[in-house]
């Protein structure tokens, strides 16, 4: 029984319906059954083509599940599509997609990916990251500066590192009181950490733990509140700014309290939002 919610009929004689979804890294993806095939001998090609239904993983919900990254899937969706890929100008993750691109069996997408390319490739203008990272090993600063700048990497993040700036993270908590203050305390619960300030600044110190799902594609000299972190423990959070030459010039925080019945001899719930702003100079 085919549970993929779809419409249509797939390509001729194909066992897939014409609208295929995909839950990619618990990403879920809604796209063509041709564009999954759009590649031959890619590894989406093989399982939409040399496969039937029966044979794939699915989710919960019917839907084909893919054990990789989620939020890099959408740019591998992309250059399905029509096999071409404009990236976003400031792009760290070049790396990791091409990983992405190889894990696929997406040949050409991976070559281009390469930081090895021509400068007239417009997926592989820029030195990501990790080259620029290796090549700093290899040469004295001054050797690699010149590097980059031989190469038209006129803005590497990298070179950026020292920017000055702020960056302001923000959380909601919870904790509950007890009737015996000292053996009822619940300490805190922290739901989401969120991440304030200049894109380019926000990808510097907390790069691959950064979700930023909820605000893509956003410039690097633009400002974002919209970022959260993958993990909740704050002190997590301040060491990754420590690292990066930050440190907290101001926080604040509110609070409200509840009880969890109209009984006022029951638990008190406390809930608050605290913000703490961290300064690079």
């Amino acid at each position: 029984h085919n549970k993929t919610r779809a419409s249509g009929c797939g390509e001729s004689g194909s066992p897939f319906s014409e609208i295929i979804e995909l839950n990619v890294g618990g990403q879920v993806y809604v796209t063509r059954h041709k564009t999954l095939i759009a590649v031959p001998d890619s590894l989406l090609w093989n399982m939409f083509s040399k496969k039937s239904p029966k044979e794939l993983a699915r989710d919960s919900k019917g839907r084909f599940f893919l054990d990789r990254d989620g939020f890099l899937f959408r740019y591998i969706l992309d250059y399905l599509r029509d096999l071409n890929l404009v990236l976003p100008d400031y792009f760290p993750e070049k790396s990791r997609l091409q990983r992405e691109a190889d894990f696929f069996l997406l040949r050409d997408l991976a070559k281009r990916l390469s930081p090895r390319m021509s400068k007239d490739n417009s997926i592989s203008e820029d030195v990501s990251q990790s080259d620029t990272e290796d090549a700093a090993q290899c040469c004295s600063s001054g050797e690699t500066l010149r590097a980059l700048s031989t190469s038209g990497a006129m803005r590497s993040p990298s070179l950026d590192s020292r920017k000055s700036g702020y960056i302001t993270i923000g959380y909601r908590g919870s904790y509950t009181i007890g009737r015996d203050i000292q053996t009822d305390a619940k300490f805190r619960r922290v739901a989401r950490i969120t991440v304030c300030g200049k894109t380019s600044l926000a990808k510097e110190v907390f790069g691959d733990t950064l979700n930023e799902s909820r605000d893509p594609d956003r410039p690097p000299e633009r400002y974002t509140s919209r970022y959260y972190l993958k993990y909740n423990f704050l002190e997590q959070a301040f060491d990754k700014l420590t690292e990066a030459g930050f440190h907290m010039v101001a926080c604040s925080s509110t609070g409200t309290c509840a009880y969890t019945s109209n009984d006022p001899n029951e638990d008190k719930i406390w809930t608050s939002y605290t913000e703490y702003v961290f300064c690079r100079e």
